[in-house]
């Protein structure tokens, strides 16, 4: 998932889904991938608890710094944690991710109503 984190370099989050049960070779796995795409950020999202091993690699991958503080580079999140509201540990801009640009709105007097149907068969 591509992601703005305030400078003019497009960053990356790389997510895994895990369904079954967890390892912490899952962990070691994901931290490769995050190396290997040069992505600033790994999210494991699972149905389990980690395990503390599993914890440990996590932490051990360091921290990412952005213009608004260290966000954990690999993090561990449950199905539980997201529904329960926790969030994955990312800069947001204004709160809600800017990563394209927003095309300008247009103003009430440039505007213009515009028929849905054909004015000329009437």
């Amino acid at each position: 998932m591509p992601f703005n984190d305030g400078t003019s370099t497009p960053r990356q989050a790389i997510f895994s889904v895990k369904g079954g049960h967890l390892k912490a070779t899952d962990v070691r796995d994901l931290r490769g991938v995050i190396e290997r795409e040069k992505a600033a950020l790994g999210v494991l999202l699972s149905f389990e608890e980690p395990t503390k091993p599993m914890r440990t690699e996590a932490a051990a991958a360091g921290f990412f710094e952005s213009a608004w503080g260290k966000h954990p580079k690999l993090q561990i999140l449950t199905v539980a944690e997201l529904l329960a509201g926790r969030r994955v540990d990312m800069p947001l801009i204004n709160g809600a991710n800017t990563t394209f640009k927003v095309a300008p709105r247009m103003a009430k007097k440039d505007s213009e109503a515009i028929s849905l149907f054909d004015e000329s068969s009437k």
